[in-house]
């Protein structure tokens, strides 16, 4: 499968705050960074399903829009508008690595003012 397709399912689960589907769309092993920490901050997706569950789809007003997206090889590369997780949106830049048509790796980069 594409890895622009399988990123764009995702998009889609989260927009429709579907648990399930948005996680049919990772890797057992996921591993999610924060740069600039070299460490990840999630690490598996039971932990990843949970954080989902309890910090992001339980907000009504949640939504991704898609602002800007790059493919390159294996790594898809989003510029997203988050709205409905704080007072106001904010803006994010998303680098999902793919292989097997899952999700294996994810970079969450914002600016600094985002924290």
């Amino acid at each position: 499968m594409n890895p622009e397709v399988v990123v764009q399912r995702r998009i889609d689960a989260y927009n429709a705050r579907d648990l399930r589907a948005f996680l049919a769309t990772y890797s057992d092993h996921i591993r999610v960074f924060r740069p600039p920490s070299i460490e990840p901050v999630i690490v598996g997706k039971a932990t990843f399903g949970e954080f989902y569950a309890s910090n992001r789809f339980n907000k009504v007003g949640l939504h991704a829009e898609l602002l800007n997206r790059m493919v390159i090889g294996n790594r898809v590369v989003d510029h997203e508008r988050i709205s409905g997780v704080r007072d106001e949106p904010f803006e994010v830049a998303i680098v999902y690595e793919v292989a097997d048509d899952l999700i294996q790796c994810v970079w969450f980069y914002q600016s600094e003012n985002d924290g």
